[in-house]
Parts: structure tokens; C-alpha cells; sequence
């Protein structure tokens, strides 16, 4: 199985938002899972696209 690990930047490319949403995320605990290697930061595809899937919701009317 091939599960790039993205940086920071990648992510924030990939879900279409700012790197500093992800860092506020990271600080409060509700971004998806991230892999701490050193000083760097990198999240695995799939952890991101279950932490998306999680984040579903139904309007309810």
C-alpha cells in the first residue's frame, strides 16, 4: 500500500484551505492525525480522508 505522507503545505493544498487553519487545528486537537518525525509535521492521505469523512453532516430541516 502506497500512503504518501504530505507536508503541511500539501495538505492545506489538498483541502483547500490556509496552512495556518491547519496548525490552529493541530493546537486544538480537531484536525486529522499527524505524524511528528523530528520538527517536521507530516499527515498520511488516509488519516486525512478519514478525519474528512468523519466531518460529514445531514441538515436536518
Amino acid at each position: 500500500m502506497n500512503d504518501k505522507l504530505m507536508t503541511t503545505k500539501e495538505l492545506a493544498e489538498y483541502l483547500g484551505v490556509a496552512c495556518s487553519t491547519l496548525i490552529q487545528y493541530r493546537k486544538d486537537g480537531t484536525g486529522p492525525i499527524y505524524i511528528k518525525l523530528g520538527h517536521l509535521v507530516r499527515y498520511k492521505k488516509m488519516d486525512v480522508d478519514i478525519w474528512v469523512e468523519e466531518k460529514k453532516t445531514t441538515i436536518l430541516s
